[in-house]
């Protein structure tokens, strides 16, 4: 396993933001866990740190919970290419899709057990009694039974789900339910997430949330916008050699380097051109194809306006195979376009190498937008739309997962009702094009409704009261861990 490096950020940044109320309830949060987890070490281990909503939010999170002095510890999965083809296939199924339809049999389990065993020695070398593991979703689960006797507290959170039930969701939690047995908490970010076989007592509900301050969502300079989008090659434009800085989440400065070759096809998008704006992972799941059908199928929303889609260079996402093929698919479908066609729309493959930049790019790209879009056909929650909604960008997303759970339908954004419904995405892309005070109305909402129920003291406060009720494992005499 391989040891993720974040430092602390003092949560007295939030003071200011959230108001003396919110303020208070964190400093009394921040000792009610500092006293419960006294000395122990509050692991967390994942699939990646890089490329997805889970690694953003563990590295804003977890550098909050180390800036209040509790030890806690990030660790990523070593393992083979094939474990990640079974784990797209989970992640596919408990999103009610059958994904490459590939089966889920005993074959499938003796590969992703064979490939964690030796993640599961690791950590529990790593392992102090009374510490508490998190793991998050379905690549860690098999780790769960090989804790059960190390004298620790062991937390599951998925991620990921569906609204409705269906024969995908079955075999995908029924794959999964001889590993979640022993968990002492499920955390999932809807009701209806929970796995079936998990009593109801076990499960908590948590939604994520997004840090104001880290380079994804911090404030940027009117002219260091367009000086970002320039150097990163996806806007034309000179570029006046003027630096354009941004936070790390170390606490240092980067500056935005010049990037060739982001832009894999339609190249740069003209100066002075308004553009609707998806940004995701090259996932299936994100229908990348859907919006670009949606855009050109509806002469009126791409009379004026540009299209960019936009994720992450594919070789930078170690845990998601299918990104390069939906990304040939997306790049395809573009060169069908009719010449009018491929003029008005821009595929961008940002880089990966530094994540940082990378996130001030998207940032850049978010507050640039005329709309953002997120036509997902199945949604874990969506936190490119948190993201969106906190820079006053007016949205249109479907209906589905954790989206219906930020955007209030006509108050805070447009919700699409059927995200398999193209024409009525382009409408809805139109519709906000050309009303400006709607886009405005709604862009404000959006902003209003990220500030009330999705930033990070909310989502720590829920984190203390979860352990504050669960009974810890017991710490040796002393405190010691290893």
């Amino acid at each position: 396993m391989r040891t993720v490096d974040v430092a602390p950020i003092n949560l007295d940044r939030l003071d200011h933001l959230i108001g003396p109320e919110r303020w208070a309830q964190v400093q009394r949060g921040v000792q009610a866990a500092r006293a419960g987890l006294d000395g122990r070490v509050f692991w967390h281990v994942s699939s990646t740190a890089t490329g997805g909503g889970v690694a953003e939010m563990l590295q804003i999170l977890l550098a909050y919970v180390r800036g209040t002095g509790i030890d806690a510890r990030w660790l990523v999965l070593d393992c083979p290419g094939p474990f990640f083809s079974i784990t797209k296939r989970l992640h596919n199924a408990l999103h009610g899709v059958p994904g490459d339809g590939g089966p889920l049999g005993e074959q499938e389990r003796s590969r992703y057990e064979a490939a964690l065993a030796p993640n599961a020695e690791d950590l529990r070398s790593r392992l102090g009694p009374g510490d508490v593991v998190q793991l998050h979703d379905p690549q860690t689960a098999g780790l769960i039974p090989h804790l059960a006797d190390r004298g620790v507290s062991v937390l599951w959170r998925s991620h990921i789900g569906c609204d409705k039930t269906n024969e995908h969701t079955a075999r995908g939690w029924a794959f999964l339910e001889p590993y979640l047995r022993e968990a002492q908490a499920v955390v999932v970010s809807r009701p209806v997430y929970a796995p079936p076989s998990v009593p109801r007592e076990r499960v908590v509900v948590i939604a994520p949330s997004i840090d104001p301050f880290a380079a994804k969502n911090a404030p940027i300079p009117n002219g260091d916008v367009q000086r970002t989008l320039v150097r990163a090659g996806v806007v034309e434009g000179m570029d006046d050699a003027l630096e354009v800085r941004f936070p790390r989440r170390d606490g240092s400065t980067g500056t935005v380097r010049r990037h060739t070759g982001a832009m894999v096809a339609g190249g740069p998008v003209p100066a002075d051109t308004p553009y609707v704006l998806q940004v995701s992972r090259w996932d299936r799941l994100k229908d990348m194809p859907g919006v670009m059908r949606a855009f050109i199928g509806n002469a009126d929303a791409r009379a004026a306006a540009h299209l960019v889609l936009a994720g992450p260079a594919v070789e930078g996402v170690s845990d998601d195979p299918e990104g390069v093929e939906v990304l040939q698919e997306c790049v395809q479908l573009w060169e069908e376009l009719d010449p009018a066609g491929r003029a008005r729309v821009h595929l961008a493959a940002l880089p990966m190498d530094d994540v940082d930049e990378n996130a001030h790019i998207v940032n850049a790209l978010q507050r640039a937008a005329a709309i953002v879009v997120q036509k997902s056909l199945q949604e874990g929650f969506g936190l490119t739309v948190t993201e969106a909604m906190w820079k006053s960008r007016p949205m249109i997303a479907s209906a589905v997962g954790g989206i219906q759970d930020q955007i209030e339908d006509g108050v805070s954004g447009l919700l699409l009702a059927d995200p398999s419904n193209l024409a009525g995405a382009g409408q809805l892309m139109a519709r906000l094009l050309t009303d400006d005070a709607l886009a405005a109305q709604l862009g404000a909402g959006a902003r209003e409704r990220v500030y009330q129920q999705f930033l990070p003291d909310r989502h720590l406060l829920q984190y203390e009261r979860l352990l504050a009720a669960m009974p810890l494992a017991p710490r040796p005499p002393g405190g010691t861990t290893t």
